[in-house]
């Protein structure tokens, strides 16, 4: 393991909670000690990650950002774009943890800074195998800021 952390952060940005429910699922059941985070809009997103309210105050900095782009209010990719244009944030990996496989919204993530876009799979042991990747390859194999 390329990381002396004991356990990492990881913030779930996902309104709906059946995907939810699986990244959860899979986060607990993969090799990586992960405190999962989640909020289910962009504009809870970028409060948790700011601090910017009494509820997050004392959130983690998270050592990954999945990011739905379908969200409530605030879409993902304007998430993505205040990420990435924020100084104190935009060191942070986010993979883009989508439905859609249009190719304008992976160009878009990609314009606006995405580390990686994945198609969430549609059948639950391929969406379990992909969540173990992302981590293992986040956890294991890039080298993250500290």
């Amino acid at each position: 393991m390329r990381h002396m952390k004991n356990s990492f952060d990881v913030l779930l940005v996902e309104d709906d909670l059946g995907d939810a429910g699986l990244v959860r699922i899979a986060v607990n059941g993969g090799s990586h000690a992960c405190k999962l985070h989640h909020v289910k809009t962009g504009n809870d997103a970028i409060s948790f990650l700011r601090r910017a309210s009494e509820e997050w105050e004392r959130a983690p900095r998270p050592d990954l950002v999945l990011l739905d782009l379908n969200l409530p209010g605030r879409s993902g990719h304007e998430v993505l774009a205040d990420v990435k244009n924020d100084p104190s944030l935009w060191h942070i990996p986010v993979v883009v943890l989508s439905t859609s496989q249009a190719e304008r919204d992976v160009l878009k993530s990609y314009e606006l800074g995405a580390n990686s876009f994945v198609t969430k799979p549609m059948e639950v042991d391929a969406f379990t195998s992909a969540i173990h990747a992302i981590e293992n390859y986040w956890f294991d194999v890039a080298q993250l800021p500290v």
